[in-house]
């Protein structure tokens, strides 16, 4: 992690966090981008990450800070704070797409299957963190210029593929963000969460296993 002070790296994680769930509420839940929506969500993840991956590491996911961790790349002390300002931006993008940018907007709930969405959810959460310890944790990449960009296009690849299926959320700050718009229901919450972490954190053991 860098040595940046906590506020600095909360911050960094809240804003990150914060854009992107206030577009994917506007540019998806709203359809304010229609077709280019996930074009509009992987845009705005990569320069976000970009701005901030040297302050707090650019996570805006907790499924991802929960898998740097256990890939040994994150202080222990930094993951309960991490996890609740992401939570929270998550929260207030949607707050701000509906009640500010939006405020007349229609929101039309996700009826999902929970076998596809939950293998949707499951496969490319672990894709993105897959790709994430890879690029932008792994001392054999380290310094590289291209770790934004990847980490975007897996979103990207995942909204196009499986946008239909689950929601492409892959993140349980934006699916807080779903479920805080009105697209996606408590109940039906859990198909996102669960696999979201599960996700996560067999990308930690994977790499691990392969650079041991």
């Amino acid at each position: 992690m860098s040595d940046f002070s906590t506020r600095a790296k909360l911050t960094t994680e809240f804003l990150g966090t914060m854009f992107l769930s206030l577009t994917i509420c506007t540019a998806s839940v709203l359809s304010t981008a229609g077709i280019l929506a996930p074009f509009a969500i992987a845009s705005t993840l990569m320069v976000m990450i970009y701005a901030g991956g040297h302050i707090s590491g650019a996570h805006y996911n907790p499924a991802v800070t929960l898998s740097v961790y256990l890939r040994g790349a994150c202080n222990r002390s930094d993951v309960a704070p991490y996890i609740a300002t992401q939570l929270a931006a998550g929260t207030t993008g949607a707050l701000i797409a509906l009640y500010v940018l939006q405020p007349e907007g229609n929101v039309e709930q996700l009826i999902l299957q929970a076998g596809p969405a939950f293998a949707a959810e499951l496969l490319f959460t672990f894709a993105l963190a897959y790709v994430i310890l890879n690029v932008a944790t792994s001392e054999t990449t380290e310094g590289n210029g291209f770790y934004g960009a990847a980490i975007a296009l897996v979103v990207l690849a995942g909204a196009l593929s499986v946008g239909s299926i689950s929601g492409a959320s892959f993140n349980p700050a934006v699916t807080m963000s779903l479920i805080t718009s009105g697209a996606l229901s408590v109940e039906d919450s859990w198909i996102h969460f669960v696999p979201q972490l599960v996700g996560g954190c067999l990308a930690a053991l994977v790499f691990k296993a392969q650079h041991d």
